[in-house]
């Protein structure tokens, strides 16, 4: 057998997206029919923008009970079940891009906080992750699968059309938007605007405390340390929580990018991301 018959037995494509066949075809089939909640909480991102991250701060806001459950296009039809079975407040991560994602989280309003992170960080932390991962494909070399990336011929498909389709909800009164360099410059800050968002009331020393625990290299530690559940996980591409922390940095991209590169990068964003406001945001570097 050939590796790419190998690869090709670790993804698939649906609408148009490339999904690794952790999601199944009849999973993302049947969201069109997910029935949301209005006290649902979407966690939404592209892939490797902070999602473990939010995800950790948002857990210990919380003091009542509420479920953080894996990602909504994770596994099989029977993880449909499982998320209707819970009886508590239910957190959901997602890799959707906002066209797929089931339309009664639109039409019941749900809260759902969108973290974006500068896509030259993304298309190197993807790149090591794709080399260590054994549920994506083998990639040859670093120019290759920037190539890859900045066709959108990865899983969760391009970064620009992504951020695009959910950049349409910037306004709506239930829809937060975050960035990931804003998360490492002054962490208290965006914990603050995020409880403030989802209601919750938190004390300084509380916020404190959870920008203490919730730190990356806190996380990555902790992550070292302990045994995971391989089901329970925020991340649609893997169970294995020591491939998601990597460097978490700002800038790495320039360890990586040549001028040539950087400049192919810079024409491409521009051209999409031309009428983006979220783009003009974005930071590059610490």
């Amino acid at each position: 057998m050939s590796q790419d018959d190998d690869d090709d037995d670790l993804i698939h494509t649906f609408n148009g997206i490339t999904f690794t066949t952790r999601s199944s075809p009849a999973l993302l089939k049947s969201l069109a029919t997910f029935d949301a909640r209005e006290d649902d909480v979407l966690l939404v991102s592209y892939p490797k923008s902070g999602t473990h991250w939010l995800a950790e701060i948002i857990m210990h806001l919380y003091a009542s009970e509420v479920a953080l459950t894996s990602p909504i296009e994770f596994g099989d039809v029977s993880k449909l079940e499982q998320l209707n079975c819970l009886s508590c407040k239910r957190i959901i991560p997602t890799h959707l891009d906002g066209d797929m994602l089931p339309s009664t989280f639109w039409l019941k309003q749900c809260k759902a906080i969108y973290i974006i992170r500068n896509p030259k960080d993304i298309a190197v932390s993807m790149y090591h992750y794709y080399r260590e991962n054994p549920n994506l494909p083998t990639i040859d070399s670093w120019p290759h699968f920037l190539q890859m990336f900045l066709q959108g011929d990865v899983v969760c498909g391009s970064w620009f059309e992504h951020v695009l389709s959910w950049e349409r909800h910037r306004s709506d009164k239930n829809t937060l938007f975050l960035y990931y360099e804003d998360m490492k410059k002054d962490l208290p800050a965006v914990v603050k605007n995020v409880s403030a968002f989802l209601g919750v009331n938190t004390s300084e020393s509380g916020i404190s405390e959870i920008c203490e625990k919730s730190s990356f290299n806190e996380m990555k530690t902790n992550t070292e340390k302990e045994n995971h559940d391989p089901n329970h996980t925020v991340c649609a591409l893997t169970s294995n929580r020591k491939l998601i922390f990597r460097k978490g940095a700002v800038g790495d991209w320039k360890n990586h990018f040549t001028p040539k590169q950087n400049r192919m990068f810079e024409e491409t964003f521009n051209k999409k991301m031309a009428s983006s406001e979220v783009a003009k945001h974005l930071i590059y570097e610490c």
